[in-house]
């Protein structure tokens, strides 16, 4: 199978509507073999009250470009992706502008895949570190 990268952004791009990436207003922007790319502005709709980028908005950026990232991995017809645990240090406070979610496979097993996902900014300053651990599950029938 080869590497679609212009496919994959627009497939998760047109999945996220309507979900919180759309809230979050995350865009899946650049991908590879084994790594993929998002983007969110940060403005007061995700900064806690002490006006700087609130830690669950990075959080929720990460489990976003991570999980999709998994999918990558998969066929969608008959899997599915869950993820399981989620840990992160904030380094760098954030005001304003663009942060970036970089997620890169460590471990891509059967069953479970680990992704280190850095959060930087428009410089490269280092944000936050995360690590998502995914489940890859049967694609269970949605019952009616």
């Amino acid at each position: 199978m080869t590497f679609d990268k212009d496919k994959i952004l627009e497939y998760y791009n047109k999945i996220s509507r309507n979900t919180l990436m759309t809230t979050l207003n995350i865009e899946f922007i650049d991908a590879g073999p084994d790594y993929l790319v998002a983007k969110m502005p940060v403005n007061p709709s995700v900064h806690q009250p002490m006006g700087l980028l609130h830690g669950g908005a990075s959080v929720a950026l990460a489990e976003s470009v991570g999980s999709a990232a998994s999918m990558m991995f998969v066929n969608s017809e008959h899997s599915e992706i869950r993820g399981i645990e989620i840990s992160a240090n904030h380094l760098k406070a954030k005001r304003e502008g663009i942060v970036y979610g970089t997620a890169r496979i460590l471990h891509k097993g059967r069953s479970i895949h680990l992704w280190e996902i850095r959060i930087t900014d428009e410089n490269d300053n280092l944000i936050s570190l995360c690590k998502l651990t995914n489940m890859v599950l049967p694609k269970r029938k949605i019952e009616d």
